[in-house]
């Protein structure tokens, strides 16, 4: 919302400078965006008259002008403008002028013809950016005037960025209220003047659509005579809101939606067949809008038509066909209540967006409507004459809104507030604010105004009462409260242990957006239909991801490319999966290296991260949940990564996740020149975990037995390792598998595995026969199982 100041402190004028005045409505909640003077810095300016113009006689594109000064004085200037000519009343630049951007004005020869000033245009006055000649003045404006004073420049262009709850100050009538209230000063509004019926000619309103348009006025205005200029004072409260000047009719229209907050129209009544219907569109029904722009509405959108077609996009625009134009010498003009919450979108929807969309949006006072129309007959009136008729008003009170008391507790404001607020400084607060306050027992009763949308409960009514208090003169005091600590389950791995743990391994958190490219998706999850987007911010990001690789590889990719010659990245966050039961959100840990396994350094030789090494990480996971023996790794697929490198991880029959390398494919496809190990967890399923207990340290020592045994190559270790636990006894503590050799001496089909089994009892020291027992049962097992032969 942009707005003049001379036209705020004509409502109201609290003694605060420009600066303070900005300051104060920042602190109640109206926060000023900006600041900037109403005209360039100018001086000797004067109105001035031409009195002759005559063709330059050396230049087809100049005018030698005869201008009066005032005081009887002439001066001779020449000048470009195609709209210099006799009896026009411009400003006139004398020598010696200074304008906007240190222009000095001096006296000069153009074409050999003396030229004793300039006559401005308003952009070379700091007034506007258009170029269309010089300025051109009322006939009325009195010649010799200094510019500033006669246009009143010296002011200010305030604009606020108001929150959406605050529609009540899309117009100077709410701003000036809200000044007059911090300020305690009374706020003069223009006088509310019933216009004389001087013509007895109506039209007929029928409201259909009586639940989105609870109010609709329109009046006749015949005999106007739209050749008038809009007077100066209002073309430059326009101009210093923002607002073009266009014609009398659509000028008073945005006047009265800066000055009111409510927006009008205005229809050349010439151009409407019958009455005014407030109804929905026809589906397929077209209107051409008065931007040019042609929209083709549908069941939803709300119209105001004639007994033939529609005239106006009802609450955001009007129609081309029915526009006033310099011919028009009958108006009708309209004003209505559009219900927000129908309404919100509909501009949208069309790619438009327009001051009357804005305010009709957020809520407009609904019992504003009658008001606004008879101060916009008065001016019309003023400036382009004519006779109005009577006001048509169509009205559904049952669907007008009806604000519910809001029951507000002394007691809550000493609690919420930290302050007590005695009951008069209360009283006249929410009276400020506009609200009926009547006292009950514990508090008041508050009838909220019909142009406060935002107030709905009792939460609103202290926040009024903070803010026009003031925030600054809040109490600062400590919170008190009973601070409950919550129980950290130990049967559970958290993720910031997760986190901490692979920092400590010198990985890097990445957070990626959770909607991701297409192309990447499809190529690591190509059985999925993912979600997507309806509204994406760019290609790149169109689906939602049900894979945390999607996003974690374009980041390895960004890092690669600046080059990063080793990349370690890990991402935590919700997977996006459709399935038969809608779609689930599952948390999952991603990771990913590439590059070096470490830091380039003297002490250790470099090589570049493999499978291997990520398998360790995770193993490091695994050791967080104290359960380590419950997951195995199984060789298997997966698509994008390459077969022969990819294993999944198992926990019991439930599929934690999988690890694996790049597919060679992907991998040129994303732009890696070396190979990218990738692994995806859920932490669902990989954060269980068990309860730590105590184990004594026995006192008697332990004995360990290595064996070496001849298998296939096709054993896996795992089963092996999970055969020996089996079978090895209760003694067993330790097992590792410390060596696999194939090659020389061994048979070209088998392997060698080579394991240390460490036994130890708690009670007592075991004998050498207990043990040999135990690796006996261990290799009968294993030669039972797969056909395993000691190596000697």
């Amino acid at each position: 919302m942009k707005f003049s100041e001379q036209w705020l402190r004509e409502w109201v004028s609290p003694a605060l400078s420009t600066e303070a005045l900005g300051h104060q409505i920042t602190m109640a909640g109206l926060e000023v965006d900006a600041i900037e003077p109403a005209a360039g810095p100018f001086t000797g300016v004067i109105v001035a008259e031409i009195t002759e113009a005559v063709q330059h006689p050396d230049a087809d594109k100049l005018r030698v002008c005869t201008v009066d000064a005032g005081n009887g004085a002439t001066v001779q200037i020449v000048c470009g403008a195609p709209n210099a000519r006799k009896g026009l009343k411009t400003p006139l630049a004398v020598v010696g002028a200074l304008l906007p951007g240190d222009f000095a004005i001096k006296a000069a020869k153009l074409r050999g013809v003396e030229s004793q000033g300039m006559l401005c245009a308003a952009s070379e006055l700091g007034l506007s950016e258009e170029k269309d000649g010089i300025l051109e003045l009322p006939s009325d404006a009195p010649v010799g005037t200094n510019l500033r004073d006669y246009l009143k420049l010296d002011d200010v262009s305030i604009e606020i960025g108001l929150t959406p709850n605050r529609s009540d100050c899309l117009g100077i009538a709410g701003i000036a209220r809200e000044v007059g209230l911090l300020n305690d000063l009374t706020v003069c509004a223009p006088p509310e003047n019933v216009q004389p019926i001087t013509t007895e000619e109506a039209v007929s309103v029928d409201l259909r659509a009586a639940d989105r348009c609870p109010r609709y006025l329109c009046r006749v205005i015949d005999g106007v005579d739209l050749s008038r200029p809009t007077p100066i004072w209002m073309q430059e409260k326009l101009r210093r809101c923002g607002v073009r000047s266009i014609d009398a009719a659509v000028d008073v229209t945005n006047y009265l939606l800066i000055e009111f907050g409510q927006p009008m129209h205005a229809f050349d009544l010439d151009k409407i067949n019958g009455g005014i219907i407030v109804r929905e569109a026809t589906p397929g029904e077209s209107l051409a809008l008065l931007n040019d722009q042609e929209v083709t509405l549908g069941e939803g959108n709300l119209v105001i038509a004639d007994h033939k077609s529609p005239l106006a996009f009802a609450g955001i625009m009007g129609g081309a066909g029915s526009a006033v134009g310099e011919n028009t010498t009958r108006i009708l003009l309209e004003s209505a209540f559009f219900a927000p919450v129908p309404l919100s979108g509909q501009a949208r929807s069309f790619g438009l967006h327009t001051d009357s969309s804005h305010r009709f949006e957020r809520g407009v006072d609904f019992q504003l409507q009658r008001r606004a129309m008879e101060r916009a007959t008065e001016l019309l009136l003023e400036i382009v004459g004519g006779a109005a008729g009577p006001i048509t008003e169509a009205v559904s009170e049952e669907n007008l809104p009806a604000p519910a008391p809001i029951h507000l507790r002394a007691a809550r404001i000493e609690r919420l507030l930290g302050l007590v607020i005695d009951s008069e400084t209360v009283e006249r607060i929410l009276r400020g604010v506009g609200l009926n306050v009547s006292t009950v027992e514990d508090g008041w009763e508050c009838t909220v105004p019909s142009w406060r949308f935002d107030l709905r409960i009792e939460a609103d009514l202290l926040e009024e009462l903070a803010r026009v208090y003031g925030y600054n003169n809040l109490p600062v005091t400590r919170i008190r409260a009973d601070v409950v600590l919550p129980s950290i389950p130990e049967e559970k791995v958290r993720i910031q242990q997760l986190r901490r743990a692979l920092v400590a391994r010198d990985y890097y958190e990445a957070i990626c957006y959770s909607f991701v490219d297409a192309g990447i998706q499809m190529q690591l999850d190509p059985d999925v239909d993912p979600v997507v987007l309806n509204n994406p911010i760019s290609p790149e990001h169109a689906v939602m991801r049900s894979s945390l690789l999607a996003g974690l590889l374009r980041s390895a990719e960004h890092n690669v490319k600046r080059q990063q010659p080793r990349v370690r990245l890990f991402e935590t966050g919700l997977r996006f999966v459709p399935g038969a039961e809608g779609l689930s959100q599952r948390p999952g840990l991603a990771m990913l290296v590439t590059g070096s396994l470490s830091a380039e350094s003297w002490a250790e030789p470099g090589r570049n991260a493999d499978f291997y090494d990520l398998k360790g990480d995770i193993e490091a996971l695994l050791e967080l949940t104290g359960d380590v023996s419950s997951f195995r790794f199984e060789a298997g697929e997966r698509s994008a990564l390459h077969p022969g490198q990819t294993a999944w991880l198992k926990r019991g029959e439930h599929t934690v996740g999988y690890i694996g390398v790049l597919h060679p494919t992907v991998q040129k496809d994303l732009d890696f020149d070396l190979p990218v190990v990738v692994a995806e967890l859920d932490l669902e399923l990989l954060c269980s975990a068990t309860v730590p207990a105590f184990s004594p340290v026995s006192r008697f020592p332990a004995l360990r037995r290595d064996i070496a045994v001849i298998v296939d190559k096709t054993v896996v270790a795992g089963d092996l390792l999970a055969n020996v636990r089996a079978n090895a006894g209760v003694y067993l503590q330790d097992l590792t598998l410390f060596d696999v050799y194939e090659g020389k001496g061994i048979d070209p089909a088998r392997k060698s595995v080579a394991l240390g089994l460490t036994f130890q009892d708690h009670s007592r020291t075991l004998d050498d026969n207990e043990v040999n027992t135990c690796i006996q049962q261990v290799v009968d097992s294993l030669k039972e199982n797969y056909k395993a032969e000691l190596r000697g």
